[in-house]
């Protein structure tokens, strides 16, 4: 069985609704496909209110923004097919393989696609890191904020980047107690207006510290403590530092890393991200790949945060809707630049700056592709 469509975006979050909602606002048939029961993606787990200025949500939470988005998606008339996974993409166009509810198959036949995969979380190997309790800091999310599921009646987080910070928060709003935070590098990694919540809470915080093991319980049917250390200049640990924490959850937030399991079953070019993530899709300014009419937006295309997800997803609508004839070059491009001007926004500061410079980098060496092998 076959589906054809003019545009096909794959991961219904903050990147993929964008995308469909800018395409879809300039006429093209749309469809968007999730492998979850629910649309949103991250949003839905994000109940803190998002800062930076109006233009970027601030003051607003992400559950607000998912269902804002949601709701226009439902407006301009996009079909949602969840509980359906693409995966795979044939060559020479031949289409886009979809499971729908794990059974009926379908090929797609788009004649754009829009991967806005996201990203999955790190692992940390350490002893006792498969036993039970031990969990990634995005399913602690899931767990309290969507279903509303306690982890545990206290937990020691392992990293204090943004993700780290707001799931201890959002785990003392829970009801949760936070045994404290470990961060290996000598100062907090996150933005201090989410250190100072956490620290105001009196949660301790051990820069300069990391884990060793964790310890199990009797029956090795979960986790009653960790044991850290400090560690010196080269993050190894330091003999006779060792402290025992009682805990019975182990939160992970190391970071997040692109999935790039579809772009890479579509054959286009990776580059190293930088501080966006490892492997990343090769991009150009319309987030279009080395595959033309293949495009990629938010973490799939370098890990930052939702608002910047929202905005690649735009870009890579607008883009899709251009090339397929529906807005003309100069309406497009005037809408691209009001869009690229707010990721500059958000690309700026402390943190904004090396995300900025490393998307800089990714795009000319795109160029640089184009003029080299481009028609190759």
């Amino acid at each position: 069985m076959g589906k054809e469509v003019e545009i096909l975006v794959i991961g219904a979050g903050p990147a993929g609704l964008s995308a469909a909602i800018e395409a879809a606002k300039y006429g093209a048939d749309v469809l968007v496909v999730d492998e979850n029961d629910k649309p949103g993606g991250q949003l839905f787990k994000q109940i803190h209110k998002f800062f930076g200025s109006r233009r970027h949500k601030a003051g607003v939470r992400g559950i607000d923004i998912g269902t804002e988005l949601l709701e226009e998606v439902e407006m301009l008339g996009v079909e949602v097919m969840l509980n359906t996974v693409a995966y795979g993409i044939y060559p020479n166009d031949e289409g886009v393989a979809l499971a729908v509810n794990s059974e009926e198959g379908l090929i797609v036949h788009p004649q754009k696609v829009i991967m806005a995969t996201g990203a999955s979380e790190n692992p940390l190997a350490f002893p006792g890191w498969t036993l039970p309790g031990v969990v990634g800091a995005g399913a602690i999310q899931t767990m309290i904020n969507v279903h509303r599921v306690p982890v545990g009646e206290r937990v020691l987080m392992i990293g204090s980047g943004n993700v780290g910070l707001i799931v201890t928060y959002q785990l003392l709003q829970a009801g949760i107690d936070v045994a404290g935070i470990v961060e290996a590098a000598p100062q907090v990694g996150g933005y201090g207006v989410h250190s100072a919540k956490v620290r105001r809470a009196g949660v301790p915080v051990y820069t300069g510290h990391t884990v060793l093991e964790a310890v199990p319980n009797e029956d090795m049917s979960g986790v009653k403590g960790a044991v850290i250390a400090k560690v010196d200049e080269k993050f190894q640990p330091i003999k006779g530092t060792e402290q025992y924490i009682a805990c019975d959850t182990i939160g992970i937030a190391v970071g997040l890393t692109p999935d790039i399991a579809l772009p890479a079953m579509a054959d286009v070019t990776f580059v190293n991200g930088g501080r966006l993530g490892s492997q990343v899709p090769m991009h150009d300014r319309n987030m279009e790949t080395t595959r033309e009419g293949i495009y990629v937006a938010g973490d799939s295309a370098g890990v930052e945060e939702a608002s910047s997800a929202i905005e690649e997803g735009k870009l890579a609508g607008i883009a899709a809707a251009e090339a397929l004839g529906k807005i003309d070059a100069q309406t497009a491009q005037k809408a691209k630049e009001q869009v690229w001007n707010s990721l500059d926004q958000l690309r700026t500061g402390p943190f904004g700056a090396g995300r900025h410079d490393a998307k800089e980098k990714i795009i000319e060496q795109m160029e640089e592709w184009k003029v080299n092998c481009g028609a190759c």
